[in-house]
This record gives C-alpha cells, structure tokens and sequence, in this order.
C-alpha cells in the first residue's frame, strides 16, 4: 500500500509539472509567456459556432484559413472533367466534399431510415494477418491493419457512373432497457450491421467490421500541439495507482515524418496529426490523390480492375495530383484552427455541482480536463495554449457493450480513444441532431454514458445511482463544456 502511495504521488507531481491545475497552469519562469486561452472563440454561438478561425489569428493568415474553407467545402466531380482544379471523385467514394461528413465542422451521425444514404457514416474492415510477413508489418506499426483483399480498410457507399458502389449500409436496432435510480428508465439502442448490396463479391471469411461517425472538427491543431510527454504521463497501463483507469497510447506510422509516433486523431487514435488524418480523408472518403497517398484511383484495391482502369484527375500542372500539396496544405490549416467555443454557464450553481460530481464519480480520469500546449515548434496560433478538451487522448477498454472486435494499430477490439467533450453540448445547434458515441448510436448524452463499460463501469454505475436532481446537474455540466 505504502509503494503505491508513492506511485501516485510521483504520477501527480510529474502531471502538475507537465500539463498544470488551475493556478498551476499559468505559473512560468520570468523569462517565459504565461499560457492564454487566446485562440478560444468567445463570440456569438450559433449554428456556425464549429466554423470560426482561432481567435488569436492574424488578418494574413486568416486569409489562408478561409481559402482553406473553400477546399474543405469543393464539391469534386467525375474525371475527366473540364474544371482539372477539382475532378478525380473516386472511382469509390464515401461523400464529395470534406464539408458533406462534416456539417458545418460538427458531427456525423447515422442514416436514420432504410432509405436515407450513410454519408458522414461507414464500415471500416480488416483482416487478420495471413503470415509472417503481415505479422511482423503491424508488430512494427508500419500498418494499422491489413485490408480485405477486395475491399481494402473502408468501404465506400457510392460509385460514379459505370462503377458499382462496394455496398450499403443498413442498421437495425434493438431496444435495451436500462433502470435508473428514481424509477427511470432509459432504452439504450443496441445496433446491428449489415453490408448490403455487396458490389464486389464476398468478403474474406475472417473479415472484421467498424462503424464509424465522422467527428467534430474543433480543436485539433490544440490536441496536436499537446506534449508527448504530457500525455504519457497519463498512461498507466498496468493500473499501478489502483483506481481502475489504465490508459495507454496507441503507436502508429507516419508516413509524413517516416517513424512510429504517438496516435492522437482518430476514434482508435490511428492517426499521428492533423495533416494525415486530413490527406488520408481525401483518399478514403472522396478518391481524391494527396502527397502522402498519390493513387488516382483512390482506395480501389488491386483485384478491382475495372476501378483501377477508370480514368484519374491527375494532371502534370498539379504534381500528377489531384489535391495538390497547396490545396492539402491549405485544408490541414483550415483544420487545426478550427477554434473551440468558450465553455457556457460557468457561474450556473448547478453547472458548478455537476462539475463537482464529474469530479468525484471519477470522470476526469479518462476526461482530462487541462493541458498546456508546447511553446516550441507548433504553429503561433496553438502555441502556448491552455485548454480544456476533457480528454487523455489514451486508449482505454471501453467493455463488451461498445466492443467492435477490430483492432487498429496497438488498439484492440476493446479500446477507443478518449472522446474530446469539448463543444458536445453545441452539437444540437450545429449538427441539427443528438447522436453520440463512434457509430451515433447514443440518442442523448445520458444514453452515450450508460454504453460506458470497462475501465468505466464504475463511473457509469455511480451515474445510474444519482438523483435525478443530480443527474441533470451532472448532464448540464457536460452540456456547458
């Protein structure tokens, strides 16, 4: 017990160090700048409350997130086409346009009838390695996964003209009761998958299925500028503080900078930074060739020949491109200053003792709440930073009931990445909906709670054992963030 006690005050000395508490967090030597939250937006809120520049931006570079905008925004056509800015859609595709999985920078959400299309919504698929090759490619994190032979990592819901589409996606839910203290009850939506329409044949027998919901936009050149350090010392893999939370980093290959790094972006944190998170969107999710993957045909695999025979936008006067290194630029920018609204209602009494009980249930566990950013090397707008994104940005065992039994890089079938709160509470007035979790199918943030498991089970235990008094206490806090 007493090495324990020592384990965790070690830990806490080395985060108050690292990332800061309150009064901590702006306590600087005389010869550095005390950290702001200077590139918060604090203006009006409303549906456009995800689409604003970080508030510290200057007019010059302000110009290049706008720009930035327009390509986020491009609606891209068939090849070949007249206008060669903005052709190479496909062969397979997800959406036209960044802004079409992404409404207005909010989240995606599920299709909600038999007949309305999957657009910010897809199956990723996978196989298990084959040899030892394979084997020895994902211990070193060179891959994440290995694709289906015919269907590669995504699927793709749509196909221009005189393509098939790879399928459709169809869900169907089942209804979970679940008692809360008081005598509420709640219903839980339990989905079930189907990839329907399948236009390439079957699967491999060993094929693995993820739903994914596109996500938020806010925030992520902040999340990007957090130290390493300061997020591995949130880990604790082998639970030594007791306290049930593990927490470890996922480590993946970045093909910008050739070595395993970090994994921040992402629901399995796959991803080590904003710009492959971004150009691996293009090729993925609208068949566009990037820099980093420069295939015209897109994620078309190699046993779909009539896909990879299908004319390309790759044009010379584009770096045998489709999105050029300009354009990719230019969206990566648009997406790292994407700026965070001002938390809402701090004052509010109840918002105070919601906060308090996030607090004591042990929320903040996983749901870090402050971080500093580095004050070197990031670019000047998330450059010493203090935020509050209520995330750990660690993978932790989220249980059965979340389970999609698909690993991803150093992720298993169990773990997802902390979810950034900040901004959820704005996701009804943005997104025009109130979806929730990897796959949207949460309907509220008390549903998306009660899916907790795990690491969490004793966090969503205690939630079901408030109040009702309580619980809207706590929700309204969560609502403010």
């Amino acid at each position: 017990m007493q090495q324990r006690q020592i384990r965790r005050s070690t830990k806490a000395l080395l985060l108050s160090a690292l990332i800061g508490v309150g009064a901590a967090a702006a306590s600087v030597s005389p010869s550095q700048t005390a950290p702001t939250a200077s590139a918060t937006y604090a203006g009006k809120l409303d549906k456009h409350a995800f689409s604003h520049p970080s508030a510290n931006m200057d007019r010059e570079r302000e110009m290049d997130f706008r720009v930035g905008k327009g390509f986020f925004k491009r609606l891209w056509v068939t090849p070949p086409s007249s206008t060669q800015a903005a052709d190479g859609l496909g062969p397979l595709f997800n959406a036209r346009a960044c802004m079409s999985c992404h409404p207005r920078n909010g989240r995606g959400k599920p299709p909600e009838s038999i007949t309305e299309d999957a657009i910010s919504m897809f199956l990723r698929v996978d196989i298990p390695p084959r040899n030892e090759e394979e084997k020895k490619l994902l211990a070193e994190h060179r891959l994440n996964n290995i694709p289906d032979p015919f269907y590669g990592l995504q699927l793709q819901h749509f196909a221009v003209a005189g393509h098939n589409a790879e399928y459709r996606l169809l869900i169907d839910y089942e209804e979970i009761p679940v008692q809360l203290a008081g005598g509420e009850t709640v219903h839980l939506r339990k989905p079930r998958y189907t990839a329907a329409n399948l236009g390439y044949g079957p699967f491999h027998p060993e094929a693995r299925f993820s739903p994914r919901v596109a996500q938020q936009m806010i925030g992520l050149g902040l999340l990007e500028a957090v130290d390493e350090a300061a997020i591995l010392a949130l880990a604790d893999p082998e639970d030594i503080d007791g306290d049930g939370i593990s927490g470890r980093p996922n480590r993946v290959w970045s093909r910008e900078h050739g070595k395993v790094m970090l994994g921040r972006f992402g629901h399995k944190a796959g991803m080590p930074n904003v710009n492959e998170q971004s150009q691996a969107a293009f090729i993925n999710d609208i068949g566009i060739s990037v820099p980093l993957f420069p295939k015209g045909s897109g994620e078309c695999t190699n046993l779909q020949i009539q896909c990879l025979e299908a004319p390309t936008g790759n044009s010379p006067q584009y770096d045998d491109l489709e999105a050029p290194p300009k354009v990719a630029e230019l969206v990566t920018f648009y997406a790292s200053n994407l700026a965070v609204p001002r938390q809402r209602n701090r004052d509010d009494p109840d918002v105070q003792a919601g906060e308090t009980l996030f607090r004591k249930i042990g929320c903040s566990g996983c749901h870090t709440q402050e971080f500093v950013t580095k004050d070197k090397g990031v670019a000047r707008e998330q450059n010493n930073q203090i935020i509050r994104p209520y995330t750990d940005l660690l993978l932790h065992d989220m249980g059965e009931g979340l389970a999609d039994h698909r690993p991803e890089g150093a992720a298993n079938g169990r773990e997802w990445r902390t979810a950034p709160l900040w901004g959820i509470g704005l996701t009804p007035l943005v997104s025009g909906h109130s979806t929730y979790l990897h796959d949207g199918r949460a309907r509220s943030l008390l549903e998306a709670i009660l899916w907790h498991g795990g690491e969490a089970q004793s966090q969503r235990d205690a939630v079901t054992a408030l109040s009702q008094h309580e619980r809207e206490q706590f929700l309204k806090f969560i609502e403010s963030i």
